[in-house]
């Protein structure tokens, strides 16, 4: 007789829900940030699958666009890391933050919890834009009650080795700078969702 495994023993189910900073530009797959963040919590003790759902020069309007076949499968947490092409290409701020706010309701109606990483802007549309886009993340995260981690690129651009050649992306050492980073929050967000999983079962 075979039993089915309950649900509580499922491996939790993180999205990677990004652009080519999470997508791993040009690096094989075990480089990428959600193969060495899964990596991360496997070795931390932590029964996670990390899914790359992250996609080469998207913007958060093509994030929304295509978040329900990102989540068809379902999921636990979901990282929310986009808006550098927003910066880069010049969108409104509040287009952004607009976009971002209706990823994060769809997520979290669908049940999951979201991690939200965060941008800093060059200075190529002036210091007014700069500023504007710069106080997405945390307001949004503030407002929506949202786990953050400030910069996805902190330790990595402008560091000797952290980057690809074009100075921007990160390289298979960088992933890990973020990894490192990132992984702390990640687990606590993880720890709470087995702490609900657990209530759940013993219900």
């Amino acid at each position: 007789m075979t039993l089915a495994r309950p649900a509580a023993a499922e491996p939790l189910r993180v999205i990677a829900f990004g652009d080519s900073l999470s997508a791993g530009f040009q690096l094989p797959a075990d480089a990428a940030f959600p193969a060495q963040l899964e990596a991360r919590l496997k070795n931390d003790g932590y029964d996670a699958r990390v899914v790359n759902a992250a996609v080469s020069g998207d913007t958060t309007r093509g994030g929304l666009a295509r978040l329900s076949y990102a989540l068809h499968d379902g999921g636990d947490l979901l990282i929310l890391e986009l808006g550098a092409n927003d910066m880069l290409l010049g969108f409104e701020p509040a287009t952004t933050r607009e976009n971002l706010d209706k990823i994060v309701s769809a997520a979290q109606e669908r049940g999951l919890d979201v991690l939200l990483a965060g941008m800093l802007a060059n200075a190529n549309f002036g210091e007014d834009q700069k500023k504007s886009f710069d106080a997405i993340f945390p307001e949004l995260a503030a407002r929506r009650g949202l786990p953050l981690y400030p910069f996805f690129l902190a330790g990595v651009v402008g560091e000797k080795g952290m980057t690809l050649v074009d100075g921007l992306h990160p390289s298979r050492a960088g992933v890990a700078r973020i990894v490192a980073g990132v992984a702390p929050l990640v687990e606590k967000s993880l720890d709470s969702l087995r702490s609900k999983r657990q209530g759940a079962a013993q219900r």
